[in-house]
């Protein structure tokens, strides 16, 4: 329910905060008063059109805050939940109006599209009066309320699973159908490029490792060449190592005669033999170790440039060769065994689909008792809003090959006002206060079924006599039992049947030249002095208030 409503510096209401009780409350105030500021100032919170012009003169924004509380349940709690919105508490709506016409929305002090906030507000409140429209001129809404008044909600879950299981069969089918097709027109070129990419057998990482392996090769075949004149130099047919030996053989016999003179000469001599011996043994063991064959470089380079060029053939990388190979190979498999598998799916789709039409017909058939039932429901309550020559008519067109997830039919309320005309829409064929009493009937037949928490009525008793005035206030007043209502009314048999009454009115701001709207909660002697002002005029008699006192406690 809407527990408490706060609207600061919208149009002529300077700062405002309401706090509502559940049951029925009226709201009353002479014309002009503001009570239509009042449920604007609401709309804009559950996300109504925002208009510069609502913003009080003089100011740069205006606000608006509901709060509500709502069972654990609800179904506005699980689109917060979708949205990862805390709502451990209660839920709060707020909207900023800023003058130049921007607009910004909150939930539970979290930023919202309106969109969403609207969602939300449209789960909490519903707003009637004689020029509603939103829940009697979509069909689609016709007929949940017509599947919540028959108690229909698993019947139409299990139509919707079938429809679709039954549309996720048909893409299956229609997806194969195009894979074949697409597979038959490139059936020759698939089978070559298949057999030329087999043959080729791309291996995972193939081509970093021909490449590195390339690299090396390339690499030690312009080394080897200097490797092996440094080894023919020491080691080949000029390698001083044996002129050096016979020196040192020389020096070696003379070293006795020489007095000293030759021992370091020798020694140099013996280790630069010694080292050109060990440089050749270097040399020896790299020229072994950077040994390729040529051949093999030239099968790398074949395999290396191979992979390229299919890749460049088929404008994939080297790695997406594999996977096209794959793709193509499927391609083929559905092209030669397609017709066969498509058989399969095609049946698939077919049983799926007569799945669907069974529980479709079936939930229509429900659907039709529903309908009976809420015609005869909403009949019983018509006589007393002087709608006694009318009649209410749940329209249902089925159409078989019309298939939804809410199944087969298109739900509409219709209306007839009179005997011998021809039934039509209700939008269209009620006058404004003979759809206002309708709409009455039909909200009391769905009792809390099919409702927002909170239900808001905007002088839906304007143009009627005391009679059918005292009927909508015997109905707002059941209604009132179930969920919580909110009715702004001018006729005093209506506000007499509430639980709480606010009036309205306009009041000057001191130490200012202009009005501000105010609303006031109304109690003992103050409601009966409300409810005479209703049933006299601007002159209360004795006996306006004797009759307001009766209406008050006949209602008791």
């Amino acid at each position: 329910m809407l527990a408490e409503l706060s609207i600061r510096d919208i149009v002529l209401i300077d700062r405002l905060k309401l706090a509502f009780a559940p049951g029925m409350t009226v709201l009353t105030g002479e014309t002009g008063a503001g009570k239509s500021i009042l449920l604007d100032a609401l709309s804009l919170a559950l996300g109504g059109r925002g208009d510069g012009g609502l913003v009080r003169h003089g100011a740069n924004q205006g606000q608006v805050t509901a709060v509500f509380e709502v069972p654990a349940d609800h179904p506005a709690r699980s689109l917060l939940d979708g949205n990862a919105i805390d709502h451990d508490g209660g839920i709060i709506l707020r909207r900023v109006q800023t003058e130049d016409g921007r607009t910004r929305a909150f939930i539970n002090d979290q930023p919202v599209s309106v969109a969403f906030l609207r969602d939300v507000g449209a789960a909490l409140v519903e707003i009637h009066g004689q020029h509603d429209d939103r829940a009697l001129v979509d069909p689609a809404i016709h007929r949940n309320l017509l599947d919540v008044f028959g108690g229909l909600d698993g019947e139409v879950a299990g139509v919707a699973d079938t429809y679709r299981a039954w549309r996720k069969a048909e893409s299956e089918v229609t997806a194969l159908r195009r894979r074949i097709s697409s597979a038959r027109s490139e059936g020759d070129y698939l089978r070559a490029s298949v057999e030329e990419l087999a043959k080729l057998a791309p291996q995972p990482g193939e081509e970093t490792e021909l490449a590195e392996q390339r690299h090396h090769m390339m690499q030690a075949e312009k080394v080897a060449g200097d490797l092996a004149d440094a080894h023919d130099t020491i080691a080949g047919s000029s390698s001083p190592v044996p002129t050096l030996a016979s020196l040192a053989r020389r020096l070696e016999r003379k070293r006795d005669q020489a007095g000293g003179l030759l021992d370091g000469v020798v020694e140099a001599i013996d280790q630069a033999i010694d080292a050109l011996e060990e440089a050749e043994t270097i040399l020896t063991r790299s020229i072994r170790e950077s040994a390729f064959d040529p051949k093999e470089l030239e099968r790398t380079e074949e395999r290396l440039f191979a992979l390229r060029g299919a890749a460049r053939k088929f404008d994939v990388p080297v790695e997406g060769l594999i996977a096209l190979r794959d793709r193509m190979t499927a391609d083929l498999a559905a092209l030669d065994s397609g017709e066969e598998r498509l058989a399969a799916l095609e049946a698939a789709a077919e049983a799926a689909q007569r799945a669907f039409d069974a529980r479709a017909a079936a939930l229509s058939a429900r659907r039709r008792g529903a309908a009976a039932d809420l015609e005869v429901r909403v009949a019983e309550e018509l006589p007393a809003l002087k709608l006694e020559r009318a009649a209410f008519i749940v329209s249902i067109e089925s159409d078989a090959e019309a298939r939804s997830e809410s199944g087969i039919d298109i739900v509409s309320f219709f209306v007839r006002t009179n005997p011998g005309t021809r039934a039509g829409p209700m939008m269209k064929v009620a006058s404004g206060g003979e759809l206002s009493r309708f709409l009455l009937a039909i909200k009391v037949a769905l009792a809390d079924r099919g409702s927002a928490p909170t239900l808001v009525f905007d002088e839906i008793d304007t143009g009627v006599g005391g009679a059918v005035a005292e009927a909508i206030g015997k109905r707002l007043a059941r209604l009132a039992e179930r969920v919580q209502v909110l009715s702004v009314t001018h006729a005093p048999q209506v506000a007499a049947r509430a639980g709480s009454h606010m009036l309205i009115a306009k009041e000057g701001v001191a130490g200012e030249e202009r009005v501000a709207t105010g609303v006031k909660p109304l109690a003992g002697p103050d409601r009966r002095e409300e409810i005479a002002r209703m049933l006299a005029g601007s002159v209360i008699t004795d006996e306006a208030r004797a009759a307001a006192e009766r209406l008050i406690h006949g209602n008791i």
